[in-house]
């Protein structure tokens, strides 16, 4: 049986379609519901033309990164490939999802977010009698831009150094690019959600000690946590951010070691807190700080695009310096649903 993908021409210029990623543009002309009920369902074009090359790109029996420049054609499927295993290793252990309220794609640099900053009056929902005015929300736009920042690795190592390794073990080198791009901008969202994005919305911050938290600077506490998460209404602390310093503080407090909290944690690998929060620790925290947010209102990420690779420089086998990028940036949208806890 012929199938249509091995009729399909690939040229570089496939990259370059404006608004299009080289996946959308082959699947534009070889689209998977063609094969549906056929041995090619569930495969994208992509791997359909990894298929036709015959371009194994896993496990131990994978290929040579020379196979996929066997021919001018093949060499193409390169960067692409290069692209995906990128990804792959930003999505691996990345938390930004767990942070993220929504995602925006956006064609360029430029970004304005909206903003809806309700009084303490308009949260209150009263009772509307009849004929009369129903209470307002004013939405408006940002004042300042969202700031995207253009994150990535350089890609370097000629092509002779890397045309006999097997691509399973070139792909470990592309993924942790990729986890060093993710860490970037996890960063890049933790100082949006400490220090705002522009517009005056930098979270409220609050300290052990201090009024409102009470108990003794430097001394974790479970009371101080309670009075933290007091300050969250209306919004609910569904997120705690924390790096290792305090995350050893909170497992060494008696109400984290509740034989449940620890059953969960050896059965699931995940830790929740007493207060219902999920627990989150990562190196990118500034040292001494507790970062609590409601995740479904604080943080909106925008980005420009899928991960970029030169292209141009993969496909000719100029791996010296060829650059893979992610253009990313953070808006706050409500700033009370997100809060800072200085130990």
């Amino acid at each position: 049986m012929t199938y249509g993908f091995e009729q399909v021409r690939l040229d570089k210029g496939m990259y370059g379609e404006s608004g299009k990623s080289f996946t959308q543009v082959l699947e534009s002309v070889d689209p998977s519901e063609n094969y549906r009920g056929t041995a090619m369902e569930g495969l994208d074009a992509f791997q359909r033309q990894l298929k036709r090359f015959d371009i194994k790109v896993k496990g131990a029996a994978s290929d040579m990164v020379e196979k996929f420049f066997y021919s001018t054609e093949s060499s193409v499927l390169f960067p692409e490939f290069v692209s995906r295993v990128v990804r792959q290793g930003m999505e691996e252990d990345n938390i930004l999802p767990s942070l993220t309220a929504t995602v925006t794609k956006f064609s360029g640099m430029d970004y304005r977010s909206i903003a809806s900053i309700p009084s303490e009056e308009e949260k209150t929902l009263r009772r509307v009698e009849e004929g009369a005015a129903l209470p307002e929300t004013l939405v408006k736009t940002q004042e300042n831009l969202v700031k995207l920042h253009k994150r990535g690795r350089m890609l370097v190592g000629s092509y002779e150094a890397v045309r006999y390794q097997r691509l399973d073990l070139f792909s470990v080198t592309l993924r942790q690019i990729g986890s060093h791009i993710a860490r970037m901008h996890l960063e890049d969202a933790i100082d949006v959600v400490i220090n705002g994005d522009g517009n005056g919305n930098a979270a409220d911050a609050f300290a052990i000690g201090d009024e409102t938290i009470g108990g003794t600077s430097g001394t974790l506490t479970y009371d101080a946590l309670l009075a933290f998460w007091a300050e969250f209404d209306p919004y609910t602390m569904n997120t705690i951010l924390v790096p290792g310093d305090v995350m050893l503080k909170l497992l060494k407090l008696d109400e984290f070691q509740n034989p449940m909290t620890g059953l969960n944690f050896q059965g699931t690998g995940t830790l929740a807190t007493p207060l219902g929060a999920t627990l989150l620790r990562t190196s990118a925290m500034p040292a001494g700080k507790l970062i609590g947010l409601d995740r479904n209102y604080a943080l909106e990420m925008v980005t420009a695009g899928e991960v970029l690779v030169e292209y141009d420089k993969l496909i000719d086998r100029q791996l010296e310096r060829a650059a893979i990028t992610s253009i990313s940036g953070f808006s706050k949208l409500y700033q009370g649903a997100s809060k800072v806890l200085s130990i």
